[in-house]
């Protein structure tokens, strides 16, 4: 009888799991089909921040709010219109005692749809969620239960990018900081769990403990939660304390909270993962009753080694004195390190300062410190990363890093990257020399550069292609899609992991000594990402191809470089168009890269949009929330460029938008203080100047109200637009003023515009001096209503970093800006892919004889 009621309330359950994914719109068949591509691409949805109206719109809703940031993403319900249905009772009784009938269908819970996406998520697209909800600083799911296989699952892939900062305090009171990527962190982890039903809600007492202003786990009181959910039980979700080095925090280190949803009595392989490896088991019950044969997992863990608090929901202390209601009776002592707390009748925030205190002392006495990847260990489960395509592609990643285990990250790029150091930049600076001849035998000059430049391409050719960029490269070739974009995505952890040590110690040493150049060439030197690896792809093709020969059709065995490079800006990676730190385009490359570019999409209509803004200025941050975007540039890196990146328009927006893509070029390292040198000035206006022109519009970052920060930017981006005024070209311009304190103050925001327009006229007519052009005010060189064309962002943290989540203002602001953009977009002329890269050409053509010829006079 009893197997039969099971088999039953399983059967029921598995209907009403495949009842939840057709609501949501999404296909049970088809579980992990869903890809970044999906929701990344340029939709109406995309664009519209509103309430789902069907449930079928859940799904877009919450993925659009989660990729901006914004944590409302799962304050999740369909919009309900029209008046409050009139209850249907039986006949015969009166309406205030009569039952309900049940006939309405439930709404579907938040937690559902969030785990609903994930499941039918692929690996990326998962990793991509799990990083923006711990970037909302909500829970990330650990272990789960999958509801189709019956497997429990460890995604420890979809960890893989979420890094953290936080400053720790020692016994004597030294503060230190600290930036980790999870994975690595060896953390303390504290395990709460129920044992039977309970009327309190064990996340919201968590989040009492973690952080008060914010629902790092979603409970039953957060908007949007309902009763029933399907997909929750038995998920583990995690998450971390992070201290900020103040007297407030709560605790003194980074901490990992796990909490294991439902029943952990019927929950047992999830439970006996988590004791095993917390260093401290809280244990929610209503009371303690004998009788109870669940009883047995308390005891269990009371007669066990570890720490213990049994948590009791339901159940009064055992004595009762009103006289003596004080914060310090809620935790009794029963054991050795064994505590008891009631919950009932007391005060909840006198509760979790209590608990607090108990966690921190049992914790004190050198605790057992886990880290994710030690769960991969237990055999009860599949983890993630065990699929063949993740394996191979790692292996790759590790093949090629063995050649690096024992070298100075200080030294390799020499050693590996021997084509885009010295010889590049000297050849750099002579085909710019070679524009600016001065002596009396113009021809005799000319034919020696000449050939100082081919001899230095012949070095190049020399080196050719090391070990390294060697197996890189046969990797890129060999992969299929799916190997491939593992094997990049482990490049960067490896190259990260290997560097940051280095970095870090750099860093310090910048604090302490302030010697801005020495340690710029340090850090330069230590710099070692996989933009380094497509940059030297670059260097290897050009200096395969004959400088001359403008038929770039047979170049023997190294024609298939573009056409790698190619696949990868396909597939959403940054590719670099200038050089910033040789101050240079390496336009062979680009072009030969566009042509490949060309003949796999088609000469596609795009928008160019081009953003400028300092170093550290939240650009990256805006570009992500914006389009999804990877960073460049990996984070505490100083690489100094150009880079394109391609945002796909779907099919239902094109003909509206007559464009097929949004063309976004960034520039990196602007005035980045640990590039400093004789050169930076010169060499950041003329990556402004370029970036400038080829933007049919351009977006201009400022960040915060400092006057001489807003003043270096303005310089740059007004001479800029000068230039672009000299070789009739007309973009428009957008400036986005970042971590405004007060959004809201209209008169501040008019008080702003007019200061803002004023530095514009006076940096124009300063421009107009240096470049011997006729300009009062900045209308004078560009369209600009500084009404229209300025918008204010609020601040990015809604609270005191580390834990602070984003604020959803900023996300709102994106979005209106994204909405902005697409809507000017849809009024512009624009280009083809083809005339973009003749536009390249042109532009650094012109950057190299006007700006040079302006350079040598002053």
């Amino acid at each position: 009888e009893a197997s039969k009621e099971q088999t039953c309330a399983v059967d029921g359950r598995s209907r009403r799991i495949d009842d939840l994914f057709e609501r949501l719109g999404l296909d049970v068949n088809f579980r992990n089909k869903l890809t970044k591509g999906f929701f990344l691409e340029l939709s109406p949805s995309s664009i519209q921040n509103k309430e789902s109206k069907t449930e079928k719109d859940l799904v877009h809703t919450f993925m659009q709010r989660l990729l901006t940031l914004d944590y409302t993403a799962k304050h999740l319900s369909v919009e309900t219109e029209g008046p409050i249905p009139k209850s249907q009772h039986t006949a015969g009784k009166g309406s205030l005692f009569a039952k309900k009938k049940e006939n309405k269908r439930t709404r579907v819970h938040p937690m559902d749809v969030q785990m609903a996406v994930f499941l039918c998520s692929d690996h990326f697209l998962q990793q991509i969620m799990a990083t923006k909800l711990s970037q909302c600083q909500y829970a990330v799911p650990l272990l789960l239960p999958n509801p189709f296989t019956g497997n429990i699952e460890f995604p420890l892939w979809t960890m893989r990018q979420i890094s953290k900062s936080w400053k720790t305090t020692d016994t004597s009171g030294r503060v230190t900081s600290k930036t980790l990527p999870m994975y690595k962190a060896q953390t303390p982890m504290v395990a709460f769990f129920r044992v039977g039903s309970i009327s309190s809600s064990k996340s919201q007492l968590m989040n009492r403990l973690i952080n008060e202003k914010h629902d790092t786990f979603f409970h039953r009181d957060c908007p949007g939660s309902i009763r029933k959910r399907l997909l929750m039980d038995g998920v583990v979700e995690i998450a971390w304390y992070l201290p900020s080095g103040k007297s407030t925090d709560h605790f003194s280190d980074c901490v990992a909270f796990c909490n294991l949803h439902g029943d952990s009595s019927i929950n047992e392989t999830q439970r006996k993962i988590l004791t095993e490896m917390s260093s401290v088991n809280v244990v929610l019950l209503p009371q303690l009753d004998e009788n109870d044969n669940k009883m047995v997992i308390v005891q269990e863990l009371f007669e066990g080694s570890k720490p213990l608090i049994v948590v009791l929901t339901d159940e009064e202390d055992y004595y009762e004195d009103d006289d003596e209601d004080d914060e310090d009776d809620a935790v009794s002592e029963i054991g050795e390190r064994k505590y008891r707390v009631s919950l009932k009748g007391r005060n909840q925030s006198d509760v979790s300062v209590a608990l607090r205190e108990v966690i921190k002392n049992c914790l004190s006495e050198q605790p057992v410190t886990f880290s994710l990847e030690k769960i991969a260990e237990h055999s009860e489960m599949k983890v993630d990363e065990n699929n063949e395509d993740c394996q191979r592609g790692k292996e790759a990643a590790q093949e090629m890093m063995r050649f690096l285990e024992r070298e100075d990250p200080t030294t390799v790029k020499e050693k590996y990257l021997p084509c885009q150091g010295k010889l590049w930049h000297d050849w750099s600076q002579k085909n710019k020399d070679l524009r600016r001849l001065r002596s009396e035998n113009i021809e005799l000059e000319k034919s020696e550069k000449e050939y100082e430049l081919r001899e230095i391409r012949k070095k190049q050719q020399n080196h050719g292609i090391s070990e390294l960029m060697g197996l890189f490269l046969g990797s890129l070739r060999s992969l299929s899609e799916s190997k491939k974009t593992y094997f990049l995505k482990y490049v960067k952890i490896l190259l990260d992991d290997f560097t940051s040590d280095t970095l870090s110690d750099i860093l310090q040493e910048y604090d302490q000594k302030w010697s801005v150049v020495l340690i710029s060439n340090k850090l330069n030197a230590a710099t070692f990402g996989l933009e380094h690896m497509l940059r030297e792809m670059g260097q290897i093709y050009e200096a395969s191809v004959s400088e001359r020969r403008e038929d770039r059709v047979n170049d023997g065995d190294l024609s298939y470089l573009p056409e790698l490079a190619a696949e990868l800006i396909i597939s959403g990676n940054p590719m670099e168009l200038m050089d910033g730190d040789a101050a240079h385009v390496p336009l062979i490359w680009v072009s030969a890269v566009l042509d490949e570019v060309i003949r796999k999409l088609g000469d596609q209509r795009v928008f160019v949009l081009s953003v400028l803004g300092i170093q550290s200025s939240g650009k990256s941050t805006m570009l992500n929330a914006m389009f999804g975007l990877q960073f460049a540039v990996s984070a505490g890196r100083c690489t100094r460029g150009a880079f394109m990146q391609l945002v796909k328009v779907s099919e239902e927006m094109k003909e509206e938008l007559n464009f097929d893509y949004i063309l976004v070029v960034d520039t990196e390292g602007l005035r980045a203080l640990e590039l400093a040198g004789t050169d930076t000035i010169h060499h950041d206006n003329e990556l402004a100047t370029f970036v400038v022109g080829l933007g049919n519009m351009t977006l201009i970052n400022i960040f915060g109200e400092n006057p001489s920060e807003m003043q270096d930017i303005l310089q740059i981006v007004v001479q800029a637009f000068m230039r672009m005024k000299k070789v009739r070209l007309n973009p428009s311009c957008v400036f986005v003023h970042q971590n405004v304190t007060d959004v809201a103050a209209g008169e501040k925001m008019m008080e702003g515009r007019r200061r803002l327009q004023e530095k514009l006229d006076e940096m124009t007519k300063l421009a107009a001096k240096d470049e011997v052009y006729d300009a009062e005010c900045f209308s004078d060189i560009i369209a600009f209503d500084v009404q229209k064309d300025v918008k204010y962002f609020s601040q990015l943290w809604e609270g005191s970093p580390p834990m602070a989540p984003p604020n959803p203002r900023y996300s709102e602001n994106v979005q209106e800006l994204k909405r902005d953009i697409v809507s000017r977009a849809s009024k512009t002329n624009c280009m083809k892919l083809s005339q973009f890269q003749q536009r390249v050409k042109d532009l650094w053509e012109f950057s190299l004889v006007i700006l040079h010829s302006q350079n040598s006079e002053a």
